[in-house]
């Protein structure tokens, strides 16, 4: 062979094996993409988020997510064109540039991609294309213009870091959803410019709100280390962890959470996940142990029923009469959402079924259309009255309408049930998949070695105690892959079939895993019995519980709009308020949980066809004993203090038949009783 033969023959070869290096590392970088674990030297993660649209609502889940289609996420900027319309400065224009319009677009593209609307993703595309094309040669993005005051909309504070920290959120769910390799160019240059400028001008710089919130930023850091490996990322983490608030610090060392007034409730919802998120960088045990520790002090001191805590807006304490902030809610759901991603506890999906299934729906019409500022979890009248709250704007808190209260909840209500969707299902570093949260729903994913399967999962869970997941795969030889399934707290003992054998029993808080071959049409069968239970709260209080679900006193009401004279640009043009027509004021007998069970029936109603989540078809309900408490008795239009234990049987009606419903179908409610 001659020399130059040899050279060409030689050159032939590099390019081949350069091909075959060039392939392979894109198939890997693919599937990277889809199941991205942490990258060295970030903590490895069991439990990977899937791409959005992997998963699919079905069945209520999915009624959830038509009605705010239909309702104020899919029509927001008809609904609230003040602070939405073309005037909004993440548009370009001269109006509201602070946190609401991001806050909007957060909840609106994961539900346009979840439900694969076109005309909702046309609505969220002039916002991210917006965003993407503001970025400046020095690596800012955003609005960067402040103008004169005006009534309804904030025009100041343009480069905040806090709003930019909720429109990162939605390029990042933008790019899972896409791919769209602008959102990673974007913010390369961004966080070069944060690196740049935070000694200068830190987090509390403009506004205090981002020193606060900062684990929001600190996460999209980490998720796009992961992705490009550039090292300055790593040095602007631990600067965003210093700048934050230390939430490690006051949660195991402080009384932080024992003192009302302490820290806002939607800073501590965002914040509580933020010693968690950098975990990741620097994998040490107080991290974890001040989580759990603020989780504890926050259910001791502040804990309410409906799994929130008493924050309004301030740090209030556990009076079942103090309010919960509707932005606390969503926001707590998706800092549980981040939290059990990483440490794959039972506990957080535990809490955060208990907000999504009791506080969220209570707190929104079934239109979307109507929302509360603030929720009481013993709610006994909904009407325009100054309450015992640490902030109240003008008495229209707990009023049903679009802007009662304030506004912030009207833009940042919407990422609920979205994102709560798209945390269903995880895929798992075993190449598995895992269901750690329970809806009916689909995932379509790749394990094993890369092969695509489906798992429809059918329940009516949380009503029932039964979840059935069915596999699809076109894989013509069993494909061994491992399936994970939460198994609740709550539950004592579960029953795992797998196509109708009894494959296994496991104990409540712990995740099981069942590693097998597997073949298209395989179906697992998972029952969660259900017993009624009880919890200790303020005063000596009892919820009634059973599953994932508090009940409630059913209480009969009378709801009537009102024309709003006074100041519609802050509380809307209408709003609902809504009266009780039936007794509020009753005890429950303070029984064991055995005799709980014996003497508390649970009743089940055909709901076929029909909403669950309507308090006029719920599928469930419990039929109980109570007494009248003559002394508990209205104050400021809510239920007076709590009455603590009566041993003697004073002031006492008589015993009689009352209903207890899902906490979540209620707008009027004890859900808190005293017991005789």
């Amino acid at each position: 062979m001659t020399c130059k033969k040899y050279r060409i023959l030689k050159a032939l070869c590099c390019l081949w094996i350069a091909i075959v290096f060039y392939n392979s590392s894109q198939a890997q970088e693919t599937d990277e993409a889809l199941y991205r674990n942490n990258r060295a030297p970030l903590k490895q993660l069991q439990f990977l988020e899937l791409p959005l649209g992997a998963i699919a609502p079905e069945g209520w889940l999915k009624e959830k997510l038509i009605s705010q289609k239909n309702g104020a996420t899919g029509k927001l900027d008809e609904l609230y064109p003040l602070v939405m319309g073309k005037r909004n400065g993440w548009l370009g224009g001269d109006g509201d540039q602070w946190e609401r319009g991001p806050y909007w677009i957060d909840g609106l593209l994961p539900l346009a991609y979840l439900l694969k609307d076109k005309a909702l993703i046309a609505k969220v595309k002039p916002w991210v294309e917006w965003s993407l094309n503001s970025l400046q040669p020095n690596g800012y993005f955003g609005p960067a213009k402040d103008y004169p005051g005006e009534p309804g909309i904030q025009r100041d504070n343009s480069q905040d870091w806090w709003p930019k920290m909720v429109m990162l959120k939605v390029l990042k769910q933008y790019y899972a959803a896409t791919g769209d390799k602008r959102v990673i160019k974007l913010m390369t240059e961004y966080f070069r410019y944060q690196l740049k400028t935070l000694p200068e001008k830190p987090l509390d710089h403009w506004t205090f709100w981002a020193r606060y919130r900062a684990g929001d930023n600190l996460m999209v850091v980490l998720w796009l280390y992961n992705i490009t490996g550039d090292a300055f990322l790593l040095n602007l983490a631990d600067l965003i962890h210093k700048q934050t608030f230390n939430y490690t610090h006051e949660f195991l060392y402080t009384d932080l959470l024992s003192r009302p007034g302490s820290i806002h409730c939607v800073n501590l919802a965002q914040g509580i996940k933020e010693p968690v998120v950098y975990y990741q960088r620097k994998p040490e045990q107080p991290f974890l142990d001040a989580v759990e520790k603020g989780f504890a002090d926050l259910r001791k001191y502040n804990g309410l029923a409906n799994g929130l805590f008493g924050g309004d807006e301030a740090l209030h304490g556990n009076d079942p009469a103090f309010g919960s902030e509707f932005c606390t809610a969503v926001e707590m759901m998706f800092s549980l959402e981040s939290i059990l991603n990483v440490t794959g506890d039972v506990k957080y999906a535990d809490q955060l079924e208990k907000i999504a299934f009791n506080a969220l729906p209570a707190q929104i019409d079934a239109q979307f259309l109507n929302r509360q500022y603030y929720q009481q979890t013993n709610q006994v009248m909904v009407t325009r009255h100054m309450r015992n709250f640490s902030v109240d704007h003008d008495g229209a808190d707990i009023c049903f309408g679009l802007l009662t209260g304030y506004a912030c909840c009207t833009s940042n209500m919407h990422q609920g049930w979205p994102k709560f969707t798209q945390n269903l299902w995880y895929a798992t570093a075993d190449k598995g998949l895992a269901a750690l949260v329970y809806a009916p729903s689909a995932v379509t994913a790749k394990v094993a070695d890369g092969t695509e399967v489906s798992f429809k999962e059918q329940t009516q869970y949380p009503f029932e105690e039964t979840i059935r997941f069915s596999l699809e795969t076109k894989s013509k030889k069993p494909l061994r892959f491992p399936f994970h399934l939460r198994i609740p707290a709550w539950c004592d003992a579960a029953v795992v079939k797998i196509n109708g054998a009894l494959h296994s029993q496991a104990k409540g808080d712990t995740i099981l895993k069942i590693d097998r071959d597997w073949k298209s049409g395989d179906v697992v069968t998972l029952e969660l019995p259900m017993r009624i239970k009880k919890n200790r709260w303020q005063q000596n209080s009892v919820s009634i519980e059973r599953g994932p679900l508090t009940y409630a006193l059913k209480i009969g009401e009378q709801a009537k709009e009102i024309t709003n004279t006074k100041d519609p640009v802050e509380n809307g043009d209408t709003y609902w308020e809504i009266r009780p027509t039936t007794p509020w004021n009753y005890g429950l007998p303070d029984f064991s949980e055995e005799k709980l069970n014996e003497q508390f029936k649970v009743e089940q109603h055909s709901a076929e066809g029909k909403d669950p989540w309507s308090l006029a078809s719920v599928p469930l309900s419990i039929t109980a004993k109570g007494k009248r408490f003559a002394r508990w008795q209205l104050y400021n239009e809510s239920a007076g203090p709590l009455p603590y234990s009566v041993t003697y049987g004073l002031h006492l009606g008589d015993e009689e038949p009352i209903t207890l419903v899902p906490y979540g179908v209620t707008r009027l409610r004890v859900a808190q009783f005293p017991v005789y």
